[in-house]
């Protein structure tokens, strides 16, 4: 033990510490009447200090106290608990209320002393608040500086800490076994699941797919296992040692924090969260007591005046669709973290995206809709749309598709189909059925009534034409060189013959009679007068290699 001389006498350093805390605490005393207090800010521009003693936090200074800053009140408290641990006495910890704060003293010394100015008041802390922590924290301290000089206690925690590795590396290994257990298990009964899951004769699930999503799924459980067992094991040997055991509590801490705040979370949004279903459940409820509804109507069993069989899909659309926003309207402040700021980013990103892409959508989808409850095309219809015309086989909200009877199939934007003329080959017809319409230009030295004639009788030869409703001609125009006529007849969809087909046979039959009665097509321009009628004579119409019908090639 060091001694100071002063004056001859010889003086012992405790003694020393104690007059001299008791001349500060005087000082302390007449500062009161004599020192200003500091400004507010000159408090908080001080830059706050913690009181770390064998990686343990006692408290925090965060204002000045008699000139003395902080950080250098931190380090004086430091280098005197340093002292006063090194002690062998009681260890009692007790408070004493002075007019400028509150001093912890130990073993009748004062440790520190903490001001109103070190109380944290964001955090809802008060002066008694913070002096019972510290006190907490020095009374640890002070059995923690006696567990490490005790050789048994740390032989012990030793043992101890060996025997918490052992049995984490057991878990360890346990973990891998099972997950590899587990992994295999899960893709041999996939195998033998994913099969038996088809849909119009594909399957859904593709096998590789499958056993590739099962081996990371287990692999990323048996990982998040071990990263939890790993945790709980560092800090369990952490807690052991007296120099590490604050780290050990802050692990545990901040885990239990962590599952503290999530339970919190889920419990606290319960009550929200079954209201957000039970308007999602109405929801279910009323497009479930609309859905017999619809059904009717779409076989044909009912009608609602404006909704029938045509629009009732739209409608069924519509109304569906409407419920449920208006139930996602409703339930949207219910629902778990609506109110934070990355829900809040991700309304704002969805709202940008729907603006910027609004403009066509919403043009094609309101095309889509006038073009059902207008009913001006219908599925089944035979129309033509600029220059594409055939079978109508989808009326979408926003495309229609065409297929025509050259084996293709045409997809038109509802919009462009709005913008064009129309023709519907279906709608005026006499029954079922579509219209079949072709034009020629005759030479006016020929009769326009044999003319005429000849029409119908193509018309009589081509298979899938109707003879009721007759056919018809029409002198559509008169030009300078010849009159138009035009040949319109109603072919029927009994036979599954498409338009195109059945025009093409009706073209074939118009030439086969024009050429039988020696009549000239000036289609489709006309220049002269040749020196002869332009026309091919029936012995000439099997020219090589054609042939008649039933007749056998040549060989």
């Amino acid at each position: 033990m060091h001694v100071f001389r002063f004056g001859g006498c010889r003086l012992r350093p405790w003694p020393l510490h104690a007059s001299l805390l008791l001349l500060l605490t005087g000082a302390v005393a007449s500062a009161q009447v004599v020192a200003p207090a500091p400004p507010a800010s000159a408090v908080t521009a001080a830059t706050s200090a913690p009181v770390q003693i064998l990686n343990r936090r006692i408290a925090e200074y965060r204002a000045p106290f008699l000139g003395v800053s902080p950080a250098e009140r931190a380090r004086r408290t430091h280098l005197y608990m340093n002292e006063v641990l090194a002690r062998s006495g009681a260890g009692e910890v007790t408070v004493r209320k002075e007019a400028q704060g509150q001093m912890l003293m130990l073993d009748g010394e004062m440790a520190l002393i903490l001001t109103p100015e070190d109380v944290d008041v964001a955090s809802g802390a008060t002066l008694d608040s913070t002096v019972a922590e510290a006190k907490r924290q020095l009374e640890q301290l002070i059995a923690e500086t006696r567990e490490s000089r005790d050789q048994r206690r740390l032989w012990h925690a030793a043992l101890y800490s060996l025997a918490a590795s052992l049995v984490f590396v057991g878990l360890l290994w346990t973990v891998r076994r099972g997950q590899r257990a587990l992994d295999a298990r899960l893709a041999a009964r996939m195998a033998s699941r994913s099969g038996a899951l088809h849909l119009a004769g594909t399957p859904l699930l593709q096998r590789d797919k499958l056993l590739s999503f099962s081996h990371w799924l287990v692999l990323g459980l048996g990982w998040g296992l071990m990263a939890l067992i790993s945790y709980q094991w560092l800090s369990l040997v952490l807690s052991q040692f007296p120099y590490t055991r604050p780290w050990g509590e802050q692990l545990s801490a901040y885990l239990l924090a962590v599952l503290l705040k999530i339970g919190s979370g889920v419990l606290h949004a319960l009550p929200d969260l079954f209201i957000a279903l039970v308007i999602f459940a109405m929801a279910r409820a009323a497009t479930g007591l609309l859905k017999p509804v619809f059904d009717r109507i779409e076989a044909g069993q009912a009608s609602l005046g404006w909704m029938d069989r045509d629009t009732v899909r739209p409608s069924r659309r519509i109304i569906n669709t409407g419920i449920w926003l208006f139930a996602l309207v409703m339930a949207y402040p219910y629902l778990p973290g609506s109110g934070s700021e990355a829900f809040k980013g991700m309304s704002v990103l969805l709202g940008l995206m729907i603006s910027l892409g609004a403009s066509s959508i919403v043009g094609q989808g309101a095309s889509g809709l006038i073009l059902m409850f207008s009913r001006t095309i219908r599925v089944g219809e035979y129309v033509r749309v600029q220059e594409h015309e055939g079978t109508i086989t989808e009326l979408g909200m926003f495309t229609t598709r065409i297929r025509t009877g050259l084996g293709e199939e045409l997809t038109l934007p509802n919009s462009l189909v709005m913008g064009s003329v129309t023709k519907n080959y279906s709608r005026a017809v006499q029954g079922v059925g579509y219209v079949v319409d072709t034009t020629v230009t005759i030479g006016y030295d020929t009769p326009w009534r044999q003319v005429e004639a000849m029409l119908l009788e193509a018309a009589r030869r081509t298979p899938g034409v109707l003879e009721l409703p007759p056919a018809r001609v029409f002198q559509t125009a008169l030009s300078d060189f010849y009159p138009e006529y035009r040949l319109v007849c109603q072919a029927a969809p009994s036979q599954p013959r498409p338009r195109a087909e059945v025009l093409s046979q009706l073209h074939a039959n118009i030439q086969d009679v024009f050429n039988e009665y020696g009549v000239q097509i000036m289609s489709p321009h006309y220049l002269g007068d040749p020196a002869s009628p332009k026309f091919v004579p029936r012995s000439a119409w099997f020219s090589a290699p054609a042939r008649p019908e039933g007749a056998q090639p040549a060989r």
